[in-house]
């Protein structure tokens, strides 16, 4: 018999996706109200929908009155996470973004990707770039504005040249494609005009994007990208916290809409961010900050400009590590012996018989999507890397694990592609690198944060990630693939290089690397795409 009468369950079939079946989805629309019955469920023996007859069917307020309640009774943060929203934002910089993508834990992010969207359009005349008042009220106003402005006109104007020379050099008479009857044949023996158009199309969209990954160096951190969120309301909260206390206008500005527009869906969720408990948390996170930059001065002296380009600067010896991964391996299924017993007796172990057991794990592996076992967490490794900070916005993207990064400056030089020589744009390139560095060494006297805004992609840049070895995995062979971006396959394919010469036995596990280089790095992946076009006509 069902717990409902007939009319309660034509009430209950407006928030909740069936009536009757022990599995459901909430679907009431109000935000609050969703969180406000997941909190309460965990308090009361009554089953959700009849929580919500009983509870929230008359009273408007129950959500936020309970959530409140909660908070106030308990201090239940959890809570908060149960609350979910998407926000959009639009025409924010460089610095700002990763800035909100330094938030790892519930949140996720989508941004404007500089392979596949040109920067060159203007909007009122104007490119697309921050302008920021603490740089255009101050006396340099003019010089970044003419750097910023030369970055885009450089950047603009070669689009097309960039693409005429790399069809020149990887014409697509010498590419295959695959053809109506499944076979891979060169260009010129389509004979299908389908086959023709599906083939023009694949190349132009490579040929477009190897061109755009080439010139994004040229862009100044100054550039206005886009960025979608996804995310729970104790994640939000936090990030507005970040912001509200950050020195940069343009970040804390960003706080007070997100925070506006949170208003209209989880206001109950994000309401702390900025009230006294949030303000005493702002507070603490500047004065870390203050304490790091003292400490910093105090005691380290400035080292002359590096060239590396990544170091494996931290990790264990590979006995050591193979040990405790063998036993939090062996540890889901021994039950009655403790870890430590686990980790003694593995430690008796001699060299091979660690070796066959490592082997083992890394045979069953079939496939790049197949991630090793959580046993492999046990070994860490520390990466020093120097790069273009265009290539550290995708490693940005990787969120289980560590990553600290420094301010942007141009101490460290810049990366020049050698694509941009072979066009002839050398002097234009090496141009705008110089008017950067030049204006960015006049505004960091004074307001050495947005001094960054001047900074372009191709400038070096100092950050370091400390990785578990399955992480590793993942990054590695993700960032290997053939379609990836030059720049942070080369970075990957060290990475790896580095891993197996301090542990050979344990890089096994890091089956699916691609050490190799490809001329058209999106080729593959563009003609896998056609592909799925095709059946989904």
């Amino acid at each position: 018999m069902s717990e409902f009468s007939e009319s309660e369950k034509k009430i209950l079939s407006n928030h909740f996706s069936n009536t009757d079946d022990s599995v459901f989805a909430i679907i009431t629309p109000r935000q609050v109200d969703r969180g406000a019955l997941m909190s309460r469920y965990s308090r009361t023996d009554k089953s959700m929908r009849k929580i919500f007859l009983d509870e929230f069917l008359q009273n408007e307020n129950r959500g936020e009155e309970f959530y409140n309640k909660v908070l106030l009774e308990y201090g239940d943060d959890s809570v908060a996470e149960l609350g979910e929203a998407q926000i959009a934002i639009e025409g924010l910089s460089n610095i700002a973004v990763k800035k909100i993508e330094d938030r790892r834990i519930g949140l996720s992010y989508l941004e404007k990707s500089s392979r596949y969207v040109a920067w060159d359009k203007k909007i009122n005349g104007e490119y697309k770039f921050l302008r920021d008042s603490d740089i255009t009220n101050s006396k340099h106003s003019d010089a970044y504005l003419e750097s910023c402005n030369l970055d885009f006109d450089v950047y603009s104007r070669n689009i097309s040249p960039m693409i005429s020379y790399i069809q020149e050099r990887e014409p697509i008479e010498k590419q295959k494609f695959r053809n109506s009857s499944g076979e891979d044949v060169m260009f010129s023996k389509l004979a299908n005009e389908d086959d023709i158009k599906s083939a023009t199309r694949i190349y132009n969209a490579t040929i477009k994007a190897k061109a755009l990954d080439i010139l994004r160096g040229i862009l100044p951190a100054s550039t206005l990208t886009n960025v979608g969120i996804t995310g729970n309301g104790r994640a939000f909260e936090y990030l507005l916290t970040i912001l509200y206390s950050s020195t940069l206008r343009e970040e804390r500005e960003l706080g007070s809409k997100i925070h506006r527009e949170l208003d209209t869906t989880i206001k109950s969720f994000v309401k702390r961010s900025d009230d006294r408990h949030g303000r005493d948390l702002q507070n603490y996170i500047t004065k870390l900050k203050d304490a790091s930059a003292s400490f910093g001065k105090k005691y380290l002296k400035t080292s002359k400009s590096r060239d590396f380009f990544v170091e494996l600067t931290e990790y264990e010896s590979e006995k050591k590590a193979e040990e405790k991964i063998i036993s939090a391996l062996m540890y889901e299924q021994s039950p009655g012996i403790s870890y430590g017993e686990i980790l003694s007796q593995v430690r008796k172990m001699n060299s091979a018989t660690r070796k066959k057991i490592i082997k083992t794990f890394a045979n069953l592996r079939m496939s790049r999507r197949q991630r090793p076992p959580r046993g492999f967490e046990m070994a860490d490794y520390t990466f020093d890397l120097l790069t273009n900070f265009g290539m550290f916005r995708d490693f940005h993207r990787h969120r289980v694990l560590t990553l600290e990064r420094q301010l942007l400056t141009t101490d460290h030089g810049f990366a020049i592609p050698e694509e941009i020589t072979s066009l002839g744009i050398r002097k234009d390139y090496e141009d705008c690198m110089y008017k950067s560095k030049e204006v960015f060494d006049l505004l960091r006297k004074q307001i050495p944060e947005p001094a960054q805004y001047v900074v372009n992609f191709a400038y070096k840049y100092n950050y370091f990630m400390k990785m578990n070895l399955r992480e590793a995995v993942h990054l590695i062979e993700l960032r290997t693939v053939p379609q990836g971006h030059p720049d942070y396959r080369k970075v990957a394919q060290e990475m790896f290089k580095s891993i197996k010469k301090a542990q050979p036995n344990l890089c096994q596990i890091i089956k699916y690397v691609d050490l190799k280089s490809y001329n058209l790095e999106r080729l593959e992946s563009e003609k896998r795409i056609e592909e799925k076009r095709k059946q989904l006509r």
